[in-house]
């Protein structure tokens, strides 16, 4: 009778080590396989419908001396020689300014998702004589520029309407040489109205590997609501 007895408490012990052990192996792999998941998708703020009307809307009189055209171009460094992207170009309004600023020593890419402005700024570089644009037809987060190839980066009232923009300005990186400035003009907004929260701007460009190295909000904010950011590589 006894080692009957024995033997359940021995049997009872048994099973309460190999109880043990499990947890003890189950709370040691679960951590492991909970860090092996994937994130939750990201999620996406509010942007605005790319515009895709009449691109001629974009040569108001007057729009150079509203904007500062010229100071902005001397902010960004733009020289003759010097190598541009205007991304978001539209009717390709900055794309000649900065053309005819870098002079045929320099190249400006004139980079839009839309086939009707691309074919809209061939046209008119054709008119009127300029030699130093290239055209890209972009992707909604890339813009399709060489690598190591770029100077200044302007995105003109453009940004709010860009879907991925962390995305973009990380597969704008590599297309930047060492000391590239990269200026953003937009206006204030939520988003979905054709503006966006300079602080979500800047937020947006950490994360894509960027530092703010200037603001020129006097410049462009005659109306109280513009602002202008340049960024560079961290």
């Amino acid at each position: 009778m006894m080692d009957n007895r024995n033997f359940v408490v021995r049997f009872r012990r048994y099973t309460s080590i190999c109880a043990l052990l499990l947890v003890t192996l189950l709370s040691a792999t679960t951590p492991s396989l909970y860090a092996q998941s994937a994130p939750p998708p990201a999620q996406h703020r509010p942007t605005s419908t790319p515009y895709s009307g009449d691109l001629s809307i974009f040569e108001t009189p007057g729009r150079d001396e509203r904007l500062h055209i010229n100071r902005v171009m001397d902010i960004l460094a733009i020289a003759p020689g010097k190598t541009v992207a205007d991304i978001g170009a539209g009717s390709g309004w900055f794309t000649v300014r900065a053309a005819k600023r870098v002079t045929d020593t320099g190249v400006v890419y004139a980079v839009d998702i839309n086939p009707q402005a691309i074919d809209y700024i061939d046209n008119r570089v054709q008119k009127e004589k300029l030699h130093n644009v290239r055209t890209v037809l972009s992707k909604p987060d890339n813009p399709q520029l060489p690598a190591d190839s770029i100077d200044a980066v302007l995105l003109l009232k453009t940004y709010h309407e860009v879907a991925e923009p962390v995305t973009l300005l990380r597969n704008l990186r590599s297309s930047l040489r060492p000391g590239a400035r990269v200026g953003i003009i937009d206006r204030d907004g939520n988003g979905e109205d054709h503006g966006v929260h300079k602080q979500v701007v800047i937020r947006e460009a950490e994360a894509a590997g960027y530092r703010l190295l200037e603001e020129h909000d006097d410049l462009v904010k005659d109306d109280k609501m513009d602002y202008f950011l340049v960024l560079g590589l961290k």
